[in-house]
C-alpha cells in the first residue's frame, strides 16, 4: 500500500514513515500544504494523513480541492485541535477519519486499516504470498509450508517490499531508497547481508528457492507459476 504524509514536524513525519514503513506501507512525505497537494494530485495513493495545520496551504482545503476534482482517496485526518466541531468541520471537509494528537500509532495503524478496508474491500492486502511463503502484514507473521519463519524488522520488511513486485527484478536502488531510505548508493554491503540472512531463513531447508539473485540487475521474488 502506498500513503503520502503531509506533516510540517519532521520528528513527527518521521516517526510515521519508519512505522509505516515497518508495516510494509511505501511511504512519501510532504512538508507543506502546497507540495503535499501536488504530490496527491500527480501520484496514485492508496491511502492519505493530512495534518490539519501546515505551512503555504492548510490541511482541510487541500481535503476539499481533492474532493471538489474528484479525488476520492482515503484520507485520515491528523489534528491537535480535538473539540468535536474542528472534528465535525474536518469531516465535512472531505477527510474520511480524524485524529487527534497525540495519538498511539497502533491506534493509527487500525484507523488506516479501516480506511483501506471500507474504500476497497475487495482489493485490501493484508497478506503476500509467493509459492508455498506467505506473509502476513497484520500479524506481522512470516510462514512457508506451514513452519513460521522468524524475522527482524529490516527484513521483515524487505520481504514485504520484494514479495509486492514478485517476478519482477528489483534494483539495489530501489532498495536503497525504499527499504533504508538512503537517496544516494553509500557503497555498503548492507543489502548484500540482509539478502543473504533473509535467504538462509526462507529458503534454506525447502525444496524450492524463491529468492533469486538476478547478476548485474538485482533481485527477484520467483512469482506463483
Amino acid at each position: 500500500m502506498r500513503v503520502l504524509v503531509i506533516e510540517d514536524d519532521r520528528a513527527a513525519a518521521g516517526y510515521l514513515r519508519k512505522g509505516l514503513r515497518e508495516h510494509g506501507y511505501v511511504v512519501d512525505l510532504a512538508a507543506d500544504g502546497e507540495e503535499g497537494l501536488i504530490l496527491a494530485r500527480s501520484e496514485n495513493y492508496d491511502v492519505l494523513i493530512v495534518d490539519r495545520m501546515l505551512p503555504k496551504r492548510d490541511g482541510l482545503s487541500i481535503v476539499e480541492d481533492l474532493r471538489e476534482h474528484g479525488d476520492q482517496t482515503p484520507i485520515l485526518i491528523l489534528s491537535a485541535l480535538i473539540e468535536v466541531p474542528d472534528k465535525v468541520q474536518g469531516l465535512r471537509a472531505g477527510g474520511d477519519d480524524y485524529l487527534a494528537k497525540p495519538f498511539a500509532f497502533a491506534e493509527l495503524l487500525a484507523r488506516l486499516e479501516a480506511l483501506l478496508r471500507r474504500a476497497n474491500p475487495q482489493s485490501a492486502q493484508t497478506r503476500l504470498s509467493a509459492g508455498d511463503l506467505e506473509l502476513d502484514l497484520l500479524s506481522r507473521e512470516v510462514q512457508r509450508a506451514g513452519q513460521k519463519i522468524e524475522l527482524q524488522p529490516r527484513e521483515f520488511q524487505l520481504l514485504s517490499y520484494l514479495l509486492r513486485r514478485a517476478g519482477q527484478v528489483v534494483t539495489r536502488t530501489m532498495l536503497l531508497e525504499n527499504v533504508w531510505e538512503y537517496n544516494f548508493d553509500p557503497q555498503t554491503n548492507v543489502i548484500d547481508v540482509h539478502v543473504s540472512r533473509l535467504r538462509g531463513k526462507i529458503d534454506k531447508g525447502f525444496d524450492r528457492p524463491l529468492l533469486e539473485t538476478v547478476r548485474g540487475a538485482g533481485y527477484r521474488i520467483v512469482a506463483d507459476d
